[in-house]
Parts: C-alpha cells; structure tokens; sequence
C-alpha cells in the first residue's frame, strides 16, 4: 500500500493564462480565496507534502506557505515542464500533479489513482472522466494533468523534453500507465471542469 506521506502533491500553476487574459489563473478568486489555494487546500489532506509550480508572481504564491519553484525548462513549456520541476524537487517515492484551474477535483483522487498505479504494477497513473463530445455524447477521457508518477521517471522525462517533447500523452505513452476512470454513479460528473476563460470560472463557482 503506498502511504500518503509517500506522496508530494505538484499544484501546475505555471502557464500564462492566454485564454484568461493573461491573467494569473491560480490567483483569480474562487470562493472568496485564489484558485491554487483552494486546489492546495483540497489536495493537501490527499498527500505528505506540497509544492507549487509558478512562473510568475512567486511572492503570491509563496504565501500560501509551501515551496514554489518555476519551470526547469524556458519560455512556458507547458504542463510537463512543470512535471520535470516538480520531479526535480520531490524528496518522495511519488508525485501527484493536479492544475491550479480544477479546483472542485475529487478529495479521493490521490487514494484511488495510487490503489490502481500498485495494483497494476503500473508507472503511471492518469486520471480519466466523462466529457461531453462535439456531437453530445459523453464519453470518459484520459485526463493527462492528473498523475500520479513515480519519481524515478525523471530521467525519461528530462530526455524527452530535451528531445522537444511537449505532450503528457506521447511520454506517459512510454511508460506503463493504468488510466483511472471517474465515472461511477457517485463521482461528481463535473469534477474535472477546469477554468480556462473568465466565463468557465464563473460556471465553476458554487451558487
């Protein structure tokens, strides 16, 4: 059984907000508090430790009172970027990575993604959920920004993202990987809504 003091929680807080404005996403308010707090806050009773990733206004995040580190790789290079810091960082066995902008996660994410990743004998394990396609239908898609990693792939993910390598799917696709559905009758069907625009927050905010 992987214990959670095994785990370090990466919060991704490190992208440029193009689609928001430019602003900070992590920093916008959800429920009376920044967004990456309240994601830190939901996730840190699912781990042993937490760190943030950010690229950009550090005092703020600096202030919610766990380390931040910026991107290892130059010029926003996405979410892996921010797994290589955070596995460059995690002084445990395991890292769990969650975005700063889909804050109403499960608070049984990190349980079951490590219950499937031991069960498996697996690398990785990456999160899935139902999605309503273009045409309507539901459907339950990988969802790539929640893993849960063993930390001795630095190496592979440094190689790959030295290569130019930028996409989760094409490096986790290296690795043995156990998607993770959340998807029974008793999961929150919008659980994995992220924020992108100003609009979509304002969906995401508790009535």
């Amino acid at each position: 059984m992987i214990e959670t003091q095994d785990i370090t929680g990466l919060i991704l807080a490190g992208g440029r907000g193009s689609r928001m404005g430019g602003a900070d996403k992590g920093l916008q308010n959800f429920n009376g508090m920044p967004m990456a707090l309240y994601t830190l806050m939901r996730l840190q009773l699912q781990v042993g430790q937490l760190i943030i990733n950010a690229n950009r206004n550090l005092g703020a995040y600096e202030s919610f009172g766990v380390p931040v580190w910026p991107d290892v790789l130059e010029d926003y290079a996405g979410p892996l970027a921010g797994f290589l810091t955070g596995l460059e960082r995690c002084e445990t066995p395991y890292l769990v990575t969650v975005p700063c902008d889909t804050p109403n996660f499960p608070i049984d994410l990190v349980t079951r993604l490590a219950a499937e990743l031991e069960r498996e004998g697996a690398e990785i394990a990456m999160a899935a959920a139902p999605e309503t396609g273009k045409d309507g239908q539901r459907v339950v898609r990988s969802q790539p920004v929640f893993c849960l990693l063993h930390t001795d792939l630095m190496e592979s993910l440094a190689a790959f993202t030295r290569q130019g390598g930028r996409k989760i799917d094409a490096w986790t696709a290296q690795h043995k990987t156990v998607l993770v559905p959340f998807d029974t009758p008793s999961d929150d069907p919008n659980a994995f809504a992220n924020a992108n625009t100003a609009a979509e927050l304002q969906q995401l905010k508790k009535p």
